[in-house]
Parts: structure tokens; C-alpha cells; sequence
């Protein structure tokens, strides 16, 4: 049986909890009577009772406890242990090395101490930390922007315009492939946990730094805050630790998250999403991919405005704009490949691939005659799972075309994103396959957009909606 993905239990927890707060569970010697396993295990361990009800994790420092010797490593294994069911644990260790030697790192984590997860250092390149997020009920948490004051000596070098930790970002979501691979953010540059965000929409941000570091819980939840109200694990240790009350404390704070939240309104996330398409919308009038006036159809009929998003390899900068918007929705999607639609889907996908580090692959019009005789070109196993990327949609039908050739090359499809949804019934069609269709965005949503700006009238507007009413 397949084992629950790291993300989706951490997920569970962040929901049932009501709560982004991570304890961190750091016994420094100042804070224990005596500077001992027994002092530390007991010390982290009524830390764990008093704020259980408001943890969504919790995160053991394992430097803290090996400095104690055989006896610390064992206090550690028993305050895992001691985290109630439910709840994820991220051993903070920040492990990094090759081969056999990650391997072991991986077991000793996972196997014998009984985390969850893992933060992990990148340094050495994937196949350093393959092991550690080889099962995809292991998580790990990829240092990306570290919020030590000497952080910048690597982390904003920069090559093409963008700084290694945006790199760092970027490789994390080729690492996601089994919803178990996160980044570390800290909570003292907000802007760099924007620039993160942008470059990895979907994944989960672990954010030290609030608290004794000086970070705003405010300024972080602004800047890395999923639209869905996830995506961060806000992690305190010390001022948690100190308090008089640390059930208080933590109650206090876990509020004080979801208040920062709900104050961020759905009226701004909405700007967010409202600012991509009026921008998307006035992309694809500049670029003429969408053009009104009188045109006649393949199929004869005069039809009042005409879409050919073909023109987008003309328009660089636009195609990068769309790669985005695409991204927001493949954020949330679990795949293997991205399987462009021929024609008008292939350069778009390619452009997607390039960005998110996805292999592609895309069923041909007509088999190959010679060679291989493919039908469809790619490298993949069997089994592997592809999302369909198109540029448009009214029916189904050159879908379900493509995706019966992907399926009988031994691909699995599960999910298609078009750009544009012509609100025909190609969403009917998809989804009373199984199949689950996404579109970036609806015509009928594009039209209010373009009367706004003069683009078209109030009369044209009226027209286009009556042809896509008889077209349905």
C-alpha cells in the first residue's frame, strides 16, 4: 500500500489544527536545570504537552541532543516518540552529504529516530538528497533562504538574473515529484520569501526566524502565503521555551497566525488572481491571439471574435506571462510529464517544461512511418503519469484524442489545463470521463476585462456571449 505523501498528512494536521505554528523543540543548556539527557528529554517533553493542541508540527533540533552523547540520541528518539499521533515531525538536522553516506543519514532519521521529516542541506546537489525524499511519506525541507546574518555570502549570488537561492527554489519543485519536498525560508526577508513563493507557487515554506530573530509574522504570512492559506509551517522555539506559560504562548501565537491570515481578505488574494488575468487579458489583445470583428470558421459559421493562440511563439515575453499562470494551476497537480496537445499546445507545454524542469511528451497527428513508427515521442515508462497541456478548449474531442494515444503508449492521464476555456462543454465532456479539466481562464470571464478597457462594446460583448450560448 502506498504510503499517505509526507504533504498531504502535514496538510491533515494544518487543517484539523487550525493552525501553522511549528514548536520547535530546542533544550539549550540555559534552559534546563542540569545540562543532561534526562533534563533535556523532560524539558521537551511537557513542552510537547502544554502546546500539542495548537502545534501543527513540532521540530526537534537534534544538534541540542547528540551534543549529550548516546544518551542524548536516545532522549531524542523518546521526545519524537512522544509527539501525539497526527501530528508531523521535522527533525532539524540540515543533512547533506553523498551516496552511502545519505543513505544512512535517511535511516538513521526516518527508520531509528522516527521522524516525519527533515531539514536538508542542497549544496551537494539532487542526487545528495534523493534518499532522503526517496519514500514519499518522508518529507524534507530544503534549505533555500536561511535567515542567519551571513546567509548572503552564497545565497544572493546570482547568475542570469536570478539569485542561487531562487535556483535552490526552483530545483525543490523538480524534486517534488511525490508531494514530500518542501524549502526553508526565514521569516527576516520577506522579500526573498516573495521571490521564493513566485519561483515555487505550491510547496511548503518552513519559516524560522519570528520571534528572537525579529521576524513579522505579518510581513512573512504576506509574502509567502499559498491563496489557499497554506503552504507555511511558521516555526518558534525559544520564546515558546521561555514563557511563563507555554500552552499560553503558543495558543497566543497559533491566534495570532490565523488572525494575520484572515486580516490578509479574500478581496486580496482576489487582486492577485484579478491582476494575472487583466493582465492575461490584455496580452492576448496586444499580441492579436484574440481578435474581434467577422470571422469565418472551419466549419462555415461567422463567428464574432477568432482565438489563435498559435501567435504566441512570436511574443517571448507573453509566453513567459502565460508559463505563470499555467504554473499556478499545475502547482496543485501531481504528474510525471506534461504531454502537449499538437499543434497549438506543443510550444506552450515546451515553454512550461523549460521553467518547471518537466520532461515532456506529446502524441503525434500520424505515427512515424519509418524509424520507430512512435506514436508518441518522449522519453517515459510505462505507468508514468502525464498532465495534458492544451491552449484552448470548446469540446473534449481533440483531448480524448490525445490521451487515448498517450494511454496506449502506457502513460496515465489524469489531469488537462487549457489557457482558455470557450465555455462549450468540453468541461462535460472531460470530466464525465473521469478526467479532471482545468482552465487557467474562462472566456466569459476575459469579456468584462476588454469592455473595461475600450476594447470591445457593450454590443460586441453581447454578441460574443450570444454565439457561445448557441455554440454550447
Amino acid at each position: 500500500m502506498t504510503e499517505q505523501p509526507f504533504f498531504e498528512r502535514l496538510q491533515a494536521r494544518a487543517i484539523a489544527s487550525d493552525s501553522l505554528l511549528c514548536v520547535g523543540l530546542d533544550p539549550h543548556p540555559e534552559l534546563l536545570p542540569e545540562n543532561s539527557a534526562r533534563a533535556a528529554r523532560t524539558f521537551c517533553e511537557e513542552l510537547i504537552t502544554a502546546t500539542a493542541e495548537f502545534a501543527c508540527a513540532f521540530k526537534p533540533n537534534a544538534a541540542f541532543f547528540e551534543a549529550l552523547g548516546p544518551d542524548g540520541v536516545a532522549a531524542l528518539q523518546a521526545v519524537i516518540a512522544a509527539v501525539p499521533d497526527g501530528i508531523p515531525v521535522i527533525l532539524d538536522a540540515k543533512r547533506g552529504d553523498i551516496a552511502s553516506s545519505a543513505e544512512a543519514y535517511a535511516r538513521a532519521a526516518f527508520d531509528v529516530l522516527g521522524a516525519h521529516a527533515l531539514t536538508v542541506n542542497p549544496y551537494l546537489g539532487g542526487d545528495a538528497i534523493a534518499p532522503f525524499f526517496h519514500a514519499a511519506e518522508h518529507g524534507v525541507f530544503v534549505l533555500c533562504k536561511t535567515s542567519n546574518p551571513g546567509a548572503d555570502d552564497f545565497q544572493l549570488h546570482a547568475q542570469l538574473g536570478k539569485a542561487l537561492y531562487e535556483k535552490v527554489a526552483q530545483r525543490a519543485v523538480e524534486w517534488n515529484q511525490k508531494n514530500n519536498v518542501g524549502v526553508v525560508v526565514g521569516a527576516t526577508y520577506p522579500q526573498a520569501l516573495a521571490r521564493v513563493r513566485r519561483a515555487a507557487p505550491g510547496l511548503w515554506f518552513l519559516v524560522p526566524g519570528v520571534g528572537a530573530q525579529g521576524g513579522d509574522i505579518a510581513a512573512a504570512l504576506n509574502a509567502g502565503l499559498r491563496p489557499d492559506g497554506l503552504g507555511m509551517l511558521i516555526s518558534v522555539s525559544r520564546s515558546l521555551a521561555r514563557a511563563d506559560n507555554s500552552g499560553s504562548a503558543a495558543r497566543e501565537l497559533r491566534d495570532q497566525i490565523n488572525q494575520e491570515r484572515r486580516a490578509l481578505s479574500t478581496q486580496e488574494r482576489a487582486s492577485d488572481e484579478d491582476q494575472m488575468i487583466s493582465e492575461l487579458a490584455a496580452d492576448l489583445l496586444a499580441t492579436g491571439c484574440v481578435q474581434f470583428g467577422e470571422f469565418t470558421l472551419k466549419s462555415g459559421i461567422v463567428s464574432p471574435f477568432y482565438i489563435d493562440l498559435r501567435r504566441l511563439v512570436g511574443f517571448p515575453q507573453t509566453m513567459q506571462r502565460v508559463v505563470a499562470a499555467y504554473a499556478r494551476v499545475l502547482a496543485d497537480l501531481q504528474y510525471d510529464h506534461l504531454a502537449g496537445v499538437p499543434y497549438a499546445g506543443l510550444p506552450i507545454a515546451t515553454a512550461i517544461g523549460f521553467e518547471l524542469r518537466r520532461c515532456m511528451v506529446y502524441a503525434r497527428k500520424e505515427a512515424k512511418q519509418y524509424g520507430t513508427r512512435a506514436q508518441v515521442e518522449g522519453v517515459f515508462t510505462a505507468g508514468d503519469t502525464a498532465v495534458l497541456i492544451d491552449d484552448l478548449a470548446t469540446t473534449g474531442a481533440s483531448k480524448i484524442e490525445a490521451i487515448e494515444k498517450l494511454s496506449a503508449a502506457g502513460l496515465q492521464v489524469r489531469d488537462i489545463v487549457v489557457l482558455i476555456d470557450r465555455n462549450g462543454s468540453a468541461r462535460v465532456d472531460l470530466e464525465g470521463r473521469g478526467y479532471r479539466y482545468h482552465a487557467v481562464v474562462e472566456l466569459h470571464t476575459l469579456l468584462p476585462y476588454w469592455q473595461r478597457s475600450g476594447a470591445i462594446t457593450a454590443e460586441q460583448t453581447a454578441a460574443v456571449e450570444t454565439f457561445l450560448s448557441q455554440e454550447q
